[in-house]
């Protein structure tokens, strides 16, 4: 028998392990020593182990690919991820989108066009739309507010604007509800329209036109403003009988320290607290109180039961709830009265400190925001 330190099994043969030797039959295999599987006398002799043949014959080794998507190395891996980066976080840091403008509460809360829209279309009897003259994403939203408002509230709804003047209302109320009595270039030529009417006006009046909806001139005639910024208020006391239906009722009171006017003498450098920035300035607020006093009287006589009036104005008439507002208070007392405004802002993102409270929603638009005018 001959033995084989380590050496692996041989296939056909017996074998045992014997003190780290392998006791190999040699010979006869027909008479197996006890304990073994072959037969015949052995000899126990020393060689090199020696390569046996597998049990099965093996493919050649092939290394698993790696799963579909997974990077076959770490380092890859890292390189791909880096790219990745590279690539994506350019485009990340820009903003993601470049909105037009954003809707606020007074309190700075975002709030949705459509929860706007349905508050005023439910618990408003006047809406006081404040604008930027010049700006298209008010004229847009005002003519979006005053659809959606006639879609609530039907023949219920009524336009007013500032923009057009007491006296020329017969002329805007043929073209409106009579549409075969006065004819569109008969309209612009007797009713004094602002140089941006065709595109930010026009559309509420043929909106209006369209539905026979009323459409109230609510504005002091621009004349009679002028004599007050030069004359003083007591001077319409003088007026035509016929001019003074025009106004609101005489005399006109005016309370320099209401929030409005304050403001007014704050931009051309009077002293707000105490009325200071002498008679001509006394006379430009009297002016600009005339026109509010104007437009709150006929907004209040326009408004019918269960009807909203829908009215369009510069913001500083509203705004703070001041000008409007407290004129119609005291025309109208229990009128439910619902404000908007409009602001400009370097960031859309959050209402600024000062705009808090500016109106009861304000509408926020980007400050490079194109303009009609």
């Amino acid at each position: 028998m001959t033995r084989e330190k380590n050496s692996p099994p041989r296939p056909g043969r017996g074998w045992a392990n014997h003190g780290g030797y392998v006791a190999v039959a040699a010979t006869n295999q027909k008479t197996p020593l006890p304990g073994w599987g072959g037969g015949g006398a052995t000899t126990a002799v020393k060689r090199r182990p020696t390569a046996l043949p597998s049990r099965v014959a093996q493919p050649p080794y092939r290394p698993t690919p790696p799963l579909r998507g997974t990077p076959p190395h770490p380092g890859r891996g890292v390189f791909w991820l880096a790219v990745f980066c590279f690539l994506t976080l350019p485009t990340l840091a820009q903003p993601s989108d470049k909105p037009a403008y954003r809707l606020f509460t007074g309190t700075g809360k975002s709030v949705k066009y459509a929860k706007m829209t349905k508050a005023l279309a439910t618990a408003a009897d006047v809406v006081l739309f404040g604008e930027e003259h010049n700006n298209p994403i008010a004229h847009w939203l005002e003519l979006q507010v005053a659809q959606d408002l006639h879609n609530a509230k039907a023949d219920k709804l009524v336009l007013a604007a500032e923009m057009f003047e007491r006296d020329v209302q017969p002329t805007l109320a043929g073209y409106v509800t009579s549409c075969d009595s006065v004819d569109e270039k008969t309209f612009l030529d007797n009713t004094r329209p602002w140089p941006n009417y065709a595109t930010d006006y026009r559309p509420l009046v043929e909106l209006a036109r369209a539905h026979r909806l009323r459409f109230v001139g609510t504005n002091a005639p621009r004349p009679l403003a002028r004599q007050v910024a030069k004359e003083g208020a007591a001077s319409l006391t003088a007026l035509p009988v016929a001019q003074q239906t025009w106004l609101m009722p005489l005399p006109l009171t005016v309370d320099p320290q209401r929030p409005a006017y304050r403001k007014m003498r704050e931009m051309f450098g009077g002293d707000a607290g105490h009325g200071g920035g002498g008679p001509a300035l006394d006379k430009m607020v009297a002016a600009q109180a005339l026109k509010d006093a104007t437009m709150a009287h006929f907004i209040a006589a326009a408004r019918g039961p269960g009807e909203v009036v829908l009215h369009f104005n510069g913001s500083f008439h509203s705004d703070w709830r001041s000008g409007i507002c407290e004129y119609l208070t005291q025309a109208a007392p229990g009128t439910r009265l619902v404000t908007i405004s409009t602001v400009s802002q370097a960031d859309l993102g959050q209402l600024a400190k000062e705009n808090m409270g500016r109106a009861d929603y304000i509408i926020v638009v980007p400050e490079e925001m194109t303009k009609t005018y």
